[in-house]
């Protein structure tokens, strides 16, 4: 057991009572306009991941299931390795996210025609109905995402999130000197 002094139980005690009175709520100090935009952009992916969860819950899919499916779908006979890039996810949890889509029969795994130790993986009549619940709901999400923005400004965020994204698979961006 940890030995505790006076100091460390006042201390202890003024965190206490502060609680998160130094903390600015998102949307202010740095957690708002003036903070770093690789932050706020963290910031804004949980907050969506946290909606997402919260909308598919019910449905027994988490944001990650939801992707792998849309990816499937997207993209048929797709390797495993591939479906990892696409869905932004490691290997072994996509191994994971398959395993247990395929135990909740939303997806089901072939051997490959052609090459026997290659297995393909489908998504089942059942996947297909629970993905098409699943976009209903998210489509909701991003419709609320975008609410205010013209259709012109839409667009440049969505043209300004992917040339994100291509400048992270080309190696980010380049170093200031």
């Amino acid at each position: 057991m940890r030995k505790t002094t006076k100091r460390s139980e006042k201390i202890g005690a003024e965190s206490a009572a502060s609680g998160n009175a130094g903390i600015p709520a998102p949307g202010e100090g740095k957690r708002g306009e003036a903070g770093y935009l690789g932050y706020l952009l963290r910031q804004a992916g949980a907050a969506h991941r946290l909606r997402m969860e919260r909308a598919l819950t019910d449905l027994g899919i988490t944001p990650p299931q939801f992707v792998v499916l849309t990816m499937l779908v997207a993209y048929p006979g797709i390797s495993g390795a591939d479906l990892a890039r696409l869905a932004a996810l490691t290997p072994q949890t996509v191994s994971v996210i398959v395993g247990n889509l395929e135990r909740d029969g939303a997806i089901e795994r072939r051997p490959h025609p052609v090459h026997g130790r290659i297995q393909q993986i489908g998504v089942t009549e059942a996947g297909l109905a629970l993905l098409k619940q699943c976009r209903t709901r998210v489509k909701k999400l991003e419709a609320q995402m975008i609410e205010g923005f013209s259709a012109g400004e839409e667009q440049v965020i969505r043209r300004w999130l992917a040339s994100l994204a291509r400048e992270g698979e080309a190696g980010g961006l380049q170093a200031l000197s």
